[in-house]
């Protein structure tokens, strides 16, 4: 064989151990390749599991406002929600350890809470009821202005004594009534008062009944004029609005100092006391206040506040879905018709929600036995505090995720 012919051969075999060389090196490359994107297609699929499980985390809604409160509700053992419906006068002696122990609803301020007092000292007792209690706490001061005021009856704290509404309208009308009605609002965030226990809904213009100086002086459609007034500026500024005396006090006696029946018609109370509470409800009042007085029309057997018939027609006639309290349980309107101790337990089975009385100690052990007998149906009782808890979170004493 030629030496040409050797090259060509040798040459051949180079070529052919060439390919098998590349093939080789070349096979494990792809093997390497299809590894990898295999790899990454498991980890992209993971990565997108994971995004979707983050997703759905995050797209996670938050309970509506009602859904938490129902479950504040749930969460609260039976003494907590009977307490919730107590808006008790300031004891004397032991009024943080009260708020504990009963797991009060609120405290309401009189006069005898106003003295020795300075706008600072008491701001910071407010501010100790708010920290002894285990629920946000309601602090209410009844403040129509006039005859009945208690935060202005210390000029350390309001320097200018609240003047009556009707004094007020005759003095500069409405816008007059409003500014007073700020100012009020101011004041009480500034101390910590969350709701005043005004506008008198009640209608009079005769000079000699009692309830006359205490009322806005004019006819049904002057009174819901200036019923819807306040309630609005008082909802503007976050302060709670109360109605009272339903079903209308008419131009009948005090029923502090004694029982008082009202002899009115039907078409006479419908016609003249109810103008206001409706028109009050229509513009978002938080709560109404029912009287002692017995309304012969309504119900002749027993005082408004304990009447289920009296709250049948808040309910179901006016379709208020608010707060309803009683009148303080004190005054001789309730006080001389029914013991005191069985008398919170009446007015809650006839349909309040918040009871004011200075007697708590003694009924909220009453109630609570109702409840556990089933006298009082612990549903009635969840209705109740669901709201009382409504309308503290309203005025901003629940805070909620929103």
């Amino acid at each position: 064989m030629t030496f040409k012919a050797k090259s060509i051969m040798i040459g051949l075999v180079l070529v052919t151990l060439s390919g098998v060389a590349i093939y080789l090196l070349s096979a494990p490359k792809e093997n390497a390749s299809k590894t990898k994107t295999s790899q990454t297609t498991r980890e992209s699929k993971e990565e997108t599991r994971e995004s979707t499980v983050t997703t759905q985390t995050t797209e996670k809604k938050t309970p509506s406002v009602d859904e938490q409160l129902n479950e504040m509700v749930k969460e609260m053992s039976v003494d907590q929600k009977i307490g919730q419906l107590f808006l008790a006068r300031v004891p004397e002696q032991q009024a943080l350890e009260d708020i504990e122990t009963f797991q009060l609803g609120g405290y309401l301020l009189f006069g005898r809470d106003m003295e020795s007092q300075t706008k600072q000292s008491l701001k910071q007792r407010i501010d100790d009821f708010q920290q002894a209690s285990q629920t946000p706490f309601m602090v209410a001061s009844d403040e129509e202005g006039g005859t009945v005021t208690r935060i202005s009856t210390n000029s350390k704290i309001v320097p200018t004594k609240f003047q009556a509404p009707q004094t007020l309208y005759k003095k500069g009308g409405m816008s007059a009534v409003l500014a007073d009605t700020k100012k009020k609002a101011d004041i009480f965030k500034e101390l910590g008062i969350h709701t005043g226990l005004f506008p008198v809904a009640d209608v009079s213009v005769d000079p000699e009944s009692f309830i006359y100086d205490r009322t806005i002086g004019l006819d049904a459609k002057g009174t819901s004029d200036y019923v819807v007034d306040v309630v609005e500026e008082l909802t503007k500024d976050k302060i709670g609005s109360t109605l009272k005396h339903f079903p209308g006090y008419g131009d009948n006696r005090d029923s502090h100092t004694e029982i008082v029946r009202d002899t009115r018609s039907l078409e006479d109370i419908e016609s003249n006391s109810y103008p206001p509470f409706k028109k009050g409800i229509e513009a978002g009042a938080d709560s109404i206040l029912v009287s002692h007085n017995i309304v012969d029309a309504i119900d002749s057997e027993v005082p408004a506040s304990i009447s289920s018939k009296i709250h049948d027609v808040l309910r179901d006639e006016l379709d208020f879905k608010g707060v309803i309290m009683t009148d303080d349980m004190d005054m001789a309107g309730l006080a001389d018709f029914i013991n005191q101790e069985k008398a919170a337990l009446a007015a809650l089975k006839s349909g309040n929600d918040l009871i004011l009385s200075s007697s708590y100690r003694t009924q909220i052990p009453v109630v609570k036995n109702a409840v556990q007998t089933g006298e009082y149906s612990e549903n009635q009782l969840d209705e109740s505090v669901l709201r009382v808890l409504t309308w503290k979170h309203k005025l901003g004493i629940i805070k909620l995720e929103e």
